[in-house]
């Protein structure tokens, strides 16, 4: 997730493709990287959100980052649909939900600096950020 970028970092060299998916497969010359205040990524999330929002996700997945309307109702659709029914097992299920190739091993870093800008949040908003913390 962010907010400081509208698309991915060095997301075109990305590879968010599963060419087994068949009801929403990836379109030649487009990539699926991540787009919007929460990133969505992937053939199989494009296309349904598309379905779901109103535009064509697998062919114009670019839209995410182009359109606002489109880009914050996109990254609505990805709470909604992945994120939202496990906030209450902590940030860790979060983190999953959202990336979970950063929770199998994928890039440990990456997680680190999640779970401490999120430490960081919590504590200027006085909250207890809660337990199960790192995935």
């Amino acid at each position: 997730m962010s907010f400081c970028y509208i698309e991915e970092v060095n997301g075109p060299s990305k590879d968010y493709c599963v060419e087994r998916n068949t009801r929403y497969p990836c379109v030649p010359g487009k990539v699926y990287y991540g787009r919007g205040p929460v990133q969505i990524i992937w053939n199989y999330n494009n296309g349904p959100a598309g379905e779901d929002i109103g535009f064509n996700g697998t062919n114009n997945p670019k839209i995410v980052a182009n359109d606002p309307i489109i880009s914050f109702k996109a990254s609505m659709w990805l709470w909604m649909m992945k994120v939202h029914n496990v906030v209450n097992r902590g940030f860790s299920a979060t983190i999953h939900a959202i990336n979970g190739g950063e929770c199998n091993g994928g890039n440990r870093n990456n997680v680190n600096e999640r779970v401490k800008y999120y430490v960081e949040y919590c504590n200027r908003l006085g909250v207890f950020p809660g337990d199960n913390l790192p995935c």
